[in-house]
């Protein structure tokens, strides 16, 4: 009997062990970023599985190609930054905001404002002084455009004065500020890092400290949100135990930056999934709510910014577009 027992045991335990064949297949669209932690984190530590989801993380280089596959239903999920070009699919009706994605945040160097070492033996020595000059970003619409525009308001500059340049890419921007094709770029600091310590290019001043925002969010297609609320609900619940886990790694109690006890497990993780090294993806480090709450008033002022900048073909209801049924929203009156 006893063997028998055991036997039955070890057969129980086997078929608990198995994947689940009740679990939901779902498509995540993410890139390689060291942003992406929550993400890999859940993966990796079981949180979608033990949601019921069988979550399949489908990569690429950029983020428009995300929201693009998520409207098409080729993905489920995208967990990406914002743009004119996410906005404007948005303007179709098809897409809603569910949850929040990384924020630029106070002592946390995401995104650069540099100059070149030329423009700076001109004058150009202070973030008050970009009217006039030069700017190099990835694309007309990106993130960085934006930062620019954040910039501008902050210092009353107009941005009309500015030569904004799309050069396609963070490794072009790094090269064209670093060897004088600009005067100045705003740039992801992962790309203009090595020429900041070879003394090539000249840094004023990092975004999350000058404007906080939210850089991006999580996204589906209108409708999943509509007709599959528990498969949303599920992966929101194994996301955000991933920014839970990556936020407290991190960020400490006063929301700035800080290795905690679980820094080195949580950098091996995210290291797993992107093929950097824990170094480079310590320097690197992006700032998560704790309660993956967005940052609902910015992501109006983008839609209403894009507008102004005549970069958005339709009309959008940003209010539609940010899905109150899953959206946590950051309360700007509630200690972070």
């Amino acid at each position: 009997m006893k063997g028998g027992a055991a036997a039955l045991a070890l057969a129980i335990l086997a078929f608990a062990c198995r994947p689940s064949a009740a679990s939901e297949a779902i498509t995540i669209g993410l890139q390689k970023f060291g942003g992406l932690g929550p993400v890999f984190i859940a993966q990796e530590r079981g949180y979608f599985a033990a949601e019921g989801l069988n979550a399949q993380l489908v990569y690429f280089t950029a983020a428009q190609p995300i929201a693009v596959g998520v409207v098409s239903g080729d993905l489920d999920f995208g967990v990406a930054g914002f743009g004119a070009g996410f906005y404007n699919l948005a303007a179709q009706g098809a897409l809603r905001i569910v949850g929040a994605y990384v924020r630029e945040a106070p002592s946390f160097r995401a995104t650069d404002y540099v100059v070149s070492n030329k423009a700076y033996e001109a004058g150009l020595t202070s973030l008050k002084d970009f009217a006039g000059h030069s700017v190099a970003v990835m694309q007309i619409g990106s993130s960085q455009h934006y930062a620019l525009g954040l910039l501008a308001e902050k210092y009353h500059l107009d941005l009309a004065t500015m030569r904004v340049l799309a050069v396609q890419s963070g490794p072009n921007e790094a090269s064209a500020v670093s060897g004088g094709q600009v005067d100045a770029a705003v740039v992801p600091d992962a790309y203009i890092r090595p020429s900041l310590d070879r003394g090539d290019a000249k840094l004023l001043g990092y975004v999350g400290d000058e404007t906080p925002w939210q850089l991006g969010g999580v996204f589906t297609a209108t409708g999943t949100a509509d007709r599959r609320h528990d498969i949303v609900a599920h992966f929101l619940a194994a996301y955000r135990q991933g920014v839970r886990d990556y936020h407290d790694a991190f960020i400490d109690e006063n929301e700035q930056r800080r290795d905690g006890p679980t820094a080195p497990a949580i950098l091996a993780i995210i290291s797993k999934y992107t093929g950097e090294s824990t170094e480079a993806l310590e320097a690197g480090i992006a700032y998560f709510d704790p309660q993956a709450r967005l940052d609902v008033a910015d992501v109006l002022h983008q839609i209403a910014w894009y507008k102004a900048q005549n970069l958005l073909k339709g009309e959008i209801d940003g209010t539609v577009l940010v899905d109150g049924r899953y959206v946590v929203p950051l309360d700007k009156h509630t200690p972070r």
